[in-house]
């Protein structure tokens, strides 16, 4: 499991990218498209467009962290695209959206649905 400083700051890409992308075509999502500085620390949060696979990514100082789930059913719950290509999340949102609770309704998904 993955925990998060309450400091963290996390930005999520609304708008699906390309899973085959890696350290460097996320670096650039991050930069171009964000407009944030990837060596600033913060976690890059992008999705596919079918929304079952996730990577972060993460300067730590002296390197770059590519962190990639997979679902193996169901879903991320995922926000609209409402204009804005970033979305700010707290840490604790960010934990929630990994364990599949839906942001928006608030509650866990049940099993079935996931």
């Amino acid at each position: 499991m993955l925990t998060f400083a309450s400091t963290q700051r996390i930005y999520l890409a609304v708008e699906p990218v390309d899973m085959r992308k890696q350290f460097n075509g996320l670096w650039a999502l991050s930069a171009e498209k964000l407009r944030e500085d990837p060596r600033s620390g913060a976690l890059f949060v992008f999705t596919n467009k079918d929304r079952d696979r996730l990577k972060i990514l993460f300067w730590d100082g002296s390197g770059v962290w590519v962190l990639a789930k997979r679902l193996e059913k169901g879903r991320f719950s995922w926000p609209q695209p409402n204009g804005s290509a970033k979305i700010h999340l707290e840490p604790t949102a960010l934990t929630m959206l990994l364990s599949g609770i839906d942001l928006k309704d608030g509650c866990q998904k049940a099993w079935y649905e996931r």
